[in-house]
């Protein structure tokens, strides 16, 4: 029995390919019409997408194949999904990333801002957490994850060992003059800006195990410890396990928190922008990249803030005078603060190119705000944009990132000759196609596309229609409520399944029952949005959790206490933001009239 159920469980992909085809087969034969055939379609991508038995990006062609067999729509319509304005605004978006990752422009910013906020534990926590928050605003938020968390090890792992060092010292100290702990030494030896609370730390010197990565917890020396020797090394483990604990967390919880403040930020925030393009064409470009910033940067500091508290009191204490170090100026700190300004001298002097891509980046991010900012006339809608709205913002971020492969990566010089005596070459450009072929996320483009696709085939097919009259009952319902309702259930299901996936197959759903009820779609759509970015719970819940789960002495408990707070306060966060200045910015209280959609235009 275990041998045939371990077989199973070995070719359980193969079983769900094959077998969940079959099992559901009844929907379209049995009641018929476009809707059942849009509705196999759609929860047989939805259930492979969870269970990942194929890659993402297969599944989201599914609807290449399926409807056009299955009468639902032409496959020239269906292929047109694939390639819409915002997946020329995602590739975009992602040129850029790949042009700061090439030159370590990421790596520059992070490291002087650490080197501004200093190694306090409560303000190199915040100092990380700004830190990869930011970068993920504009990078992937695996690549900021990735790049922090071995900075991090690197500057807790010096600070162990510095006070390690300290305390040996201290021993010695003590042992030359004859005296027990209690002669009057001074504890300045002791790295006071990281102690913990007794009780905290009475706690934590159960069970704790030696490190793989980061810090070292074993004593490197074969040299019989005392008891007092003993006991205060397992003081000092706990102590730097626990905060290696909270800084990997930190650093993870911040790159989700981060990519939901801009609109390039994370996968999910485009696919609401296409979705609601798609569903409603007259929406006026009610979202574009200053709206969504204007609602969202605001949300993400406010979650970041009262995320870092939350994580400073289950990791750090509460002695508030001990973790901002008031009045300290230890050895540890500078030493620690040594191995930071060591990596930012490794990069040396800024470069041309990086200089370049820092030019090219700021005027990205102002023409993104500039084009049609809301309280003014963009630059958009008075040079280009006066009967139809031609100029986009995946126009501006393929314009910036063309750029990238004309501008010379060196500064170019007329004459000169190599050291072999031969002529200079041209410099090569900022970006080649090679680089970009290499680290271009292609998969999350047929991802997106295959969702935009399922989204309009539930349009054509009435499916979404149907759906809508279904959930007509919940009009008696307060918004308040419904929101709220839906913003957990999304950041639920977003623990075990992709964000993207998640929020391909609610939005179209949530569209049609805003317009049954006639409630202003963005006041569903826009909170269960950012709610698919809350996964905080479950190492395999995103990427950036998978690598500090991997990184770190992290259980999945320690995740799961941590995170499960987190995304009750991320929940309540997004719907206050939603129903104060969200409310004001998109007059979500009316139903607007772009929304009163009752006929599928035709391409």
């Amino acid at each position: 029995m275990v041998v045939c159920l371990t077989g199973l469980w070995r070719y359980r992909n193969y079983l769900v390919i094959f077998l969940t085809p079959l099992l559901i087969l009844p929907l379209p034969i049995i009641v018929g019409g476009p809707e059942a055939s849009c509705g196999y379609v759609i929860i047989l991508t939805a259930l492979y997408w969870c269970t990942e038995c194929m890659p993402l990006a297969v599944t989201g062609l599914l609807p290449v194949i399926l409807f056009p067999m299955m009468g639902i729509m032409e496959s020239s319509e269906v292929c047109t999904q694939y390639m819409k304005d915002s997946n020329m605004l995602f590739v975009g978006g992602l040129l850029m990333a790949t042009a700061m990752e090439h030159w370590n422009l990421h790596k520059r910013i992070a490291l002087r801002v650490l080197l501004l906020v200093g190694v306090k534990p409560a303000l190199l926590m915040m100092g990380f957490m700004g830190t990869t928050a930011f970068l993920s605003m504009w990078i992937g938020n695996t690549a900021s994850t990735a790049m922090m968390l071995p900075i991090s090890n690197a500057v807790l792992k010096q600070l162990c060992d510095t006070e390690a060092q300290a305390e040996e010292r201290e021993m010695d100290l003590i042992s030359l003059r004859g005296a027990g702990p209690g002669t009057g030494i001074p504890k300045g030896q002791d790295n006071q800006a990281f102690d913990m609370d007794d009780a905290c730390t009475t706690e934590c010197t159960k069970d704790v195990k030696p490190m793989k990565n980061g810090i070292q917890l074993e004593p490197e020396s074969e040299v019989e410890e005392s008891p007092e020797a003993r006991e205060r090394r397992l003081k000092r483990e706990a102590k730097y396990l626990k905060l290696d604990k909270g800084m990997s967390l930190s650093v993870c919880y911040a790159a989700s928190i981060g990519g939901t403040a801009t609109l390039t930020g994370t996968a999910p925030n485009l696919i609401l922008k296409g979705q609601v393009d798609e569903l409603f064409p007259g929406n006026g470009d009610i979202i574009n990249f200053a709206s969504w910033f204007g609602f969202s940067f605001p949300n993400m500091v406010l979650m970041l803030i009262i995320s870092w508290l939350w994580l400073q009191f289950m990791y750090l204490g509460c002695n508030m005078k001990k973790l901002f170090g008031c009045g300290m100026n230890k050895d540890g700190d500078k030493e620690a603060y040594g191995v930071i300004k060591n990596e930012y001298k490794k990069l040396g002097s800024v470069s041309f190119a990086e200089g370049c891509i820092l030019v090219l980046f700021v005027l990205l991010v102002l023409l993104w705000f500039t084009r049609e900012p809301g309280f003014m006339p963009g630059w958009a809608a008075v040079l280009f944009n006066k009967d139809k709205p031609y100029v986009t913002d995946g126009t501006v971020a393929m314009l910036m990132s063309t750029l990238f492969f004309v501008i010379p990566s060196q500064l170019p010089r007329c004459g000169g000759y190599s050291e072999d005596g031969k002529p200079l070459k041209a410099p090569p450009t900022l970006l080649n196609w090679d680089v970009v072929h290499k680290k271009m996320p292609w998969n999350i483009l047929l991802l997106v596309g295959g969702g935009f696709a399922l989204a309009r085939g539930s349009e054509t097919s009435g499916l979404s229609q149907w759906l809508g009259e279904s959930l007509a009952p919940l009009q008696s319902i307060p918004p308040v409520a419904i929101s709220f309702l839906l913003s957990l259930l999304i950041a639920t299901f977003t623990e075990c399944s992709s964000n993207v996936a998640t929020t391909t197959l609610f939005l179209p759903i949530l569209a049609s029952m805003a317009v049954a009820i006639k409630l202003h779609p963005l006041y569903v759509m826009l909170p269960c949005t950012i709610c698919a970015s809350l996964a905080f719970m479950l190492p395999v819940a995103t990427p950036p959790n998978a690598i500090a789960f991997s990184y770190g002495n992290l259980k999945v408990m320690d995740m799961a206490k941590a995170g499960f707070v987190l995304n009750i306060i991320g929940v309540i966060t997004i719907n206050i933001a939603l129903n104060t200045w969200g409310t004001a910015m998109f007059n979500l209280n009316t139903f607007p009239d772009w929304a009163n959609v009752t006929t599928i235009p035709t391409p």
